[in-house]
């Protein structure tokens, strides 16, 4: 891979990375911050229905869960950041051939191949 591309890669996930940051204290900051009356929309001083708390419990967790994903594609772009730095960046960790080029435009945090990344889905 030339040094050109190695840096267009760079960008693509430093930009990944910013936009998933974001993602992560919006969801987390807006999920905190309510407390469940303010998330159901409900400002009154009546209780809430078991149904509706329920409803607002899912929703918080799904959001927690949400932001939980994207925090795991996070480590995994600093990590090909890191695989960059270290000149090993669009090698496959299992197998140590080449990662197309496609591959990494599609998901440049892959870190392996598609067939090793296949067999690994398999398993």
């Amino acid at each position: 891979m030339t040094k050109n591309e190695m840096e267009k890669f760079k960008k693509l996930l430093l930009r990944k990375r910013e936009e998933l940051i974001s993602n992560v204290n919006n969801i987390t900051g807006d999920t905190r911050r309510q407390s469940q009356r303010e998330a159901s929309g409900d400002l009154s001083g009546y209780s809430l229905h078991m149904a509706d708390m329920a409803s607002d419990n899912y929703e918080r967790e799904f959001s927690l869960n949400l932001a939980s994903g994207e925090r795991e594609t996070l480590i995994q772009i600093d990590e090909a950041l890191k695989r960059i730095e270290d000149k090993g960046y669009g090698k496959c960790l299992s197998c140590d051939r080449r990662i197309s080029k496609r591959r990494l435009t599609a998901v440049p945090h892959a870190k392996l191949c598609l067939k090793c990344q296949q067999k690994e889905e398999k398993k």
